[in-house]
């Protein structure tokens, strides 16, 4: 098992371990119990993660109670649900004294940290990913939150976990789509931190596709690397982190302009191709690395075509609504290379214009790629 020390400077008892490895999961719970003994705790998961018999290998025998949220996933991450969640929680007459565990992807793991985080005016929450997408990225962090009706996750909070679990034995349960369109984050992280990540990538994506426990250990390693290195300088996004958000912006609002009919890893493949022909249009973008994305996105079957349903204008009025937009128009991270981000000044989000934005929009809903 291998162990990474996620450091907040500013407020060091929001520190954290993660703890990386094959096969893990029936022996978290005992590992957590050790760590919070006088804590009650609180199982919070989705009907897939149920289904598929990983909240059965969690608890073995153990008779915590547990919230099952259905349906799973985005059509689930709002307001009312976390209503229920909190009011079931009363109900098991659960106090200050208590820490939630969340079992399942992103959508889980977002909706457990901001239950946590507003539960009696906060409460721990321990983190056990089950997704390519959430053990890359949203587990790390301790960004939560869920969707309104018009954006996501308008609602939220910065509650960091006391604890990350990652066991790459889970991702067996996901089907190819799932487990494919999460390696985008995977993705998205070499691009804006390691030139070198990304050459591994490529040339070992077959391996990785394949689930294989020595490739899928690696990238989960270097994922939480590449994410801790950032959060330990920025926790509460106020500069550096945003580079999280490159492909985020364009590709939140083609996520949400599908109604979630699109999954997120391959709406924000899409928005890092946006992302790239707003760099070319700016002059410094890479032919080749575009050619590579779209050579690598292929390879992982995913498809970067935006249904006809989805305009140009309705594109653009979710990113005016941005919850990072000032005055109505978001701001870009941009590569200035491959494992580089632009950053001019300190500051790692720009303006672009309007007009070169509905450009690179117009080009990704003319191509049928």
């Amino acid at each position: 098992m291998r162990k990474i020390d996620v450091k907040i400077p500013s407020r060091p008892k929001d520190s954290y371990t993660i703890a990386i490895g094959n096969n893990l999961l029936g022996s978290i719970l005992t590992k957590v119990k050790k760590r919070m003994p006088k804590k009650n705790l609180f199982v919070l998961t989705d009907a897939n993660v149920a289904k598929a018999g990983l909240l059965k290998k969690l608890l073995k025998s153990s008779k915590l109670p547990y919230y099952i949220i259905s349906p799973a996933g985005e059509r689930s991450k709002h307001i009312q649900t976390v209503t229920k969640i909190i009011e079931s929680m009363e109900k098991k007459a659960l106090g200050r004294d208590c820490a939630v565990i969340a079992l399942g992807g992103g959508t889980v793991g977002d909706i457990a940290g901001f239950v946590a985080a507003i539960y009696k005016r906060g409460v721990p929450v321990i983190q056990i990913p089950t997704t390519t997408v959430s053990q890359a990225d949203s587990a790390i962090g301790g960004k939560t939150g869920v969707d309104s009706s018009i954006s996501k996750n308008a609602y939220g909070s910065f509650h960091h976990p006391s604890a990350v679990y990652i066991d790459v034995s889970t991702l067996k349960t996901l089907n190819k789509k799932q487990f494919n369109t999460g390696l985008v984050e995977t993705i998205k992280h070499a691009l804006i931190a390691d030139e070198k990540y990304f050459i591994y990538l490529q040339k070992n994506m077959k391996d990785i596709i394949a689930k294989k426990p020595g490739p899928l250990e690696y990238i989960a390693l270097k994922n939480c690397q590449v994410k801790a290195s950032v959060v330990e300088i920025d926790p509460y996004e106020k500069n550096k982190r945003r580079i999280l958000n490159y492909g985020h912006t364009i590709g939140h609002a083609v996520e949400s302009a599908s109604n979630y009919r699109i999954l997120h890893g391959q709406a924000v493949a899409i928005g890092i191709i946006a992302a790239n022909i707003i760099e070319q249009k700016l002059g410094f973008g890479d032919k080749k690395r575009l050619s590579e994305l779209k050579k690598l996105f292929k390879q992982m079957n995913i498809s970067l075509k935006i249904p006809k349903s989805i305009t140009k204008r309705k594109i653009l009025d979710i990113i005016s609504r941005d919850k990072k937009a000032v005055n109505k128009w978001p701001r870009f991270v941009l590569l200035a290379e491959t494992g580089k981000v632009l950053c001019k000044k300190g500051d790692y989000a720009h303006n672009v214009k309007r007009k070169i934005v509905e450009d690179a929009i117009d080009i990704l809903l003319k191509q049928s790629f």
